[in-house]
């Protein structure tokens, strides 16, 4: 009896060992890919969906993306097959977008439905799990984890934004933009945005093309940044896509030409009295070409003025030269911007034009001068009223501010320093912004001919901080102390 309940215990241990052996075997199921959760920086994540080696600071892949070989459209190799834009686009739709043609074009799908994935979902599509041929693994988990959160936070619809045929911003407003960008992308791209150089010297691209050429791309990097480099993120600062869409609708006026070899401000003083920005003598005859018209009497060197003939608003007949004693019927320069050096140059010398030859001044000067009818020239109608010469959207109290850090030390607290005229007809800062404001902007843009004063292009005012200072100084007093 003792003996059959030993071998009932043996067995029931053995059974007992064999279940616990079992369960210690049996591999642990692998958790729902749904219930995966990560996290991470979305800006960060949008620059790794850019260039992501160098966000992660691993080594740039070489050879092309195994998915490469699928599609046979865009011919481009090696580490740029490996970028998450180059397969889905930078309005994140694929072959639904922006990519859905052109030399880029993949027929892949987009990546702005991944929105609603889980994180554990997009992690299985990011690390190989889902396919082996499509493995960023590399990049680490951190940055995995950063590119899932922005591919599920930071996606936005581009459509609302860009007229995709046009290329152009819906919507924008870009005085807004213009104050957006001279607070914080003027101090690395200048105020006429080519600073920096994107291409090279042969084939050069400045913010102006990117944001005419590809917005998508625009928007893109304004909202998360360069990788690789320092940018400032619009993302991380709060702007909005309406904030972004300002600053490209303003961003697309910026130009595309190389810069003329010139200074635009030294250009802007000459546009007013050149002789004496340039050193020589000043004309003493009325110039050639003023002889074809009759309605401006004046006569003598001041016919040789650029803004005689062409306004302070540099929109001559159409603009506030248009009537008045100052009217000549001459057409402005604003749409001489879109000349070539090589034509300005010829109509500065008389090569168009035998009458209108400015050749006096000097191969720099001129050269100067060109340069800023190319990039110092701004429409002003939008800043100033036709009809009462008043700002539009100035902010005094910011105006005062800049008048007090600057202009006060030469020209006083009241702007009554100086006396631009006589004593019995005397001017002073608040007359000049009240009568003349587009005089007033020219001026405090590219300074006064033959004179030290400071120059708002060099400090790097935006149009913004220049009508706020106009709408100040339309506040000082006009009588002579």
């Amino acid at each position: 009896m003792k003996v059959k309940k030993l071998w009932i215990f043996l067995i029931i241990v053995l059974i007992a060992l064999v279940a616990s052996g079992c369960k210690t075997d049996t591999p642990t199921p692998a958790p729902d890919a749904g219930q995966v959760e990560v996290s991470g920086s979305v800006s960060e994540g949008g620059r790794l969906y850019d260039k992501w080696w160098k966000v992660a600071n691993v080594a740039e892949p070489s050879g092309d993306q195994p998915l490469w070989a699928t599609q046979s459209t865009n011919t481009r190799s090696g580490s740029t097959t490996y970028r998450c834009k180059e397969c889905h686009g930078w309005d994140y739709k694929g072959a639904d977008g922006a990519y859905g043609s052109g030399s880029h074009y993949t027929g892949f799908t987009g990546v702005f439905d991944s929105r609603d994935m889980s994180d554990g979902d997009l992690l299985a599509a990011l690390n190989g799990s889902d396919s082996a041929d499509h493995d960023f693994s590399a990049m680490g988990d951190q940055a995995l984890g950063s590119l899932v959160t922005f591919l599920q936070e930071g996606l936005v619809d581009l459509r609302t934004v860009i007229d995709y045929e046009a290329k152009a911003s819906i919507g924008g407003d870009p005085v807004h933009g213009e104050e957006l960008y001279g607070g914080t992308c003027v101090a690395c791209h200048g105020a006429d945005g080519r600073t920096i150089n994107f291409g090279d010297e042969e084939d050069p691209t400045y913010v102006g093309n990117v944001a005419n050429d590809n917005p998508w791309e625009f928007i893109h990097k304004v909202r998360f940044g360069q990788p690789g480099t320092g940018m400032t993120v619009g993302f991380d600062l709060g702007w909005g896509l309406q904030d972004v869409d300002d600053i490209l609708a303003y961003a697309q006026t910026l130009p595309t030409e190389a810069p003329v070899a010139g200074s635009a401000t030294s250009g802007g003083r000459l546009y007013d009295k050149w002789w004496v920005e340039a050193g020589v003598d000043a004309p003493t005859e009325d110039n050639p070409v003023w002889a074809r018209q009759e309605t401006n009497t004046r006569s003598g060197s001041t016919t040789w003025r650029c803004k005689e003939c062409h306004g302070w608003d540099y929109m001559g007949v159409d603009g506030a030269y248009g009537s008045g004693s100052h009217s000549t019927g001459f057409p402005g320069v604003l749409n001489a911007q879109e000349k070539s050096v090589e034509d300005l140059l010829a109509q500065l010398t008389g090569g168009i034009d035998p009458d209108h030859d400015f050749s006096v001044m000097g191969e720099d000067a001129l050269t100067d001068l060109a340069s800023f009818i190319v990039a110092g020239l701004i429409d002003v109608s939008p800043y100033i009223n036709a009809d009462t010469k008043a700002a539009i959207g100035g902010d005094a109290a910011n105006g005062e501010e800049l008048f007090n850090s600057i202009c006060a030390a030469c020209h006083g607290a009241d702007g009554r320093t100086l006396n631009f005229g006589d004593e019995d007809d005397p001017a002073y800062v608040g007359n000049i912004a009240n009568d003349n404001p587009w005089e007033f902007i020219h001026k405090v843009r590219v300074g006064q001919p033959g004179t030290g004063m400071t120059v708002g292009l060099d400090v790097g005012w935006s149009m913004q901080e220049v009508v706020d200072l106009l709408a100040f100084a339309q506040s000082l007093p006009v009588e002579a102390p």
